[in-house]
């Protein structure tokens, strides 16, 4: 039998960002998340990452609307830190990425072996549009921290969690972060909601997200999509640069016949002051409700 020759697709970017921080925004989960995905109706809800030769990656791959997904799974075969990764995909084809300082700059190049479904453009598209993400997330949503908070709680679980997010008392905890905070959408998983205040001219701005996760009384994870100014939802370009694929999500833990509720968010050094006075003045409106009914009842 005459072997059938590979076929081998490279593509390549040059990211503005040094080499240590190209690596670690490439390998590490939390960020792989955010940069992951090849058109913006597709998102990467979560990323497990052994990254050591031998180790295994799995990063789940859906549509936004929930009507399809997969695991993108492989094993590593050669790891360079800040070098060169390479690894087999769990159908037998292999990738390999090399990262190549150019004075503060990053020069990746990766290169895999073509499937035989789909025409060869058509993956070296999507491959270059992934690539193209992660330039985009490596130079402005990379720079993202991410900030905690937590509050304990006199209340069971199924009270703090459904009081955090039942709408009348919705806008009573996050009003310390505006006065006409509310909500429109649905907290199920999958599902767009809108994070919405009114300001003092009568005009509404906000949020455009998505629930990504919400298992009940445990965690609920919600990815911002971009900024909802009057009627207009603004995915793209430069007025969501920092906030598309930010993540805000809520942990829930019993501690004897206490809640302890943790806040885990991506914030930029803009808003980083403003979160850090304002959340720990919501989580403590919301502890105040919870044990208010929870004394009432």
């Amino acid at each position: 039998m005459i072997a059938t020759e590979k076929t081998i697709i490279t593509v390549s970017t040059t990211v503005n960002a040094p080499v240590e921080t190209a690596w670690a925004l490439w390998t590490q989960p939390e960020h792989i998340v955010n940069w992951n995905n090849a058109s913006a109706d597709w998102c990467t809800p979560r990323a497990e990452n052994d990254l050591r030769e031998g180790g295994r990656f799995n990063y789940r791959m859906e549509a936004r609307d929930g009507s399809m997904g997969f695991d993108f799974t492989g094993e590593y075969t050669r790891l360079v830190p800040n070098q060169e990764i390479a690894y087999r995909i769990a159908d037998g084809r292999t990738v390999s990425i090399v990262f190549t300082p150019e004075d503060n700059k990053t020069h990746i190049k990766e290169s895999f072996e073509a499937e035989n479904t789909h025409p060869e453009e058509m993956q070296r598209t999507g491959w270059q549009a992934i690539l193209d993400n992660f330039k985009h997330y490596a130079e402005t949503g990379g720079k993202r921290e991410t900030l905690h908070f937590e509050i304990s709680i006199d209340a069971p679980i199924a009270t703090v969690y459904t009081t955090m997010l039942d709408e009348r008392s919705y806008r009573e905890w996050t009003a310390e972060f505006c006065p006409t905070s509310y909500f429109k959408g649905s907290w199920e998983k999958g599902s767009k909601i809108l994070f919405i205040g009114v300001s003092e001219d009568g005009k509404q701005g906000g949020m455009v997200s998505r629930i990504r996760e919400n298992i009940p009384n445990e965690f609920v994870s919600i990815e911002h999509l971009g900024i909802l100014d009057g009627e207009e939802e603004i995915t793209v370009g430069p007025a969501v640069d920092g906030w598309a694929g930010a993540q805000e999500n809520y942990s829930f833990r019993k501690e004897g016949n206490r809640t302890v509720v943790s806040v885990d968010l991506d914030s930029n050094e803009q808003f980083k002051s403003y979160f850090e006075q304002t959340w720990p003045k919501a989580l403590q409106k919301l502890k105040t409700i919870c044990e208010q009914a929870g004394h009432a009842g």
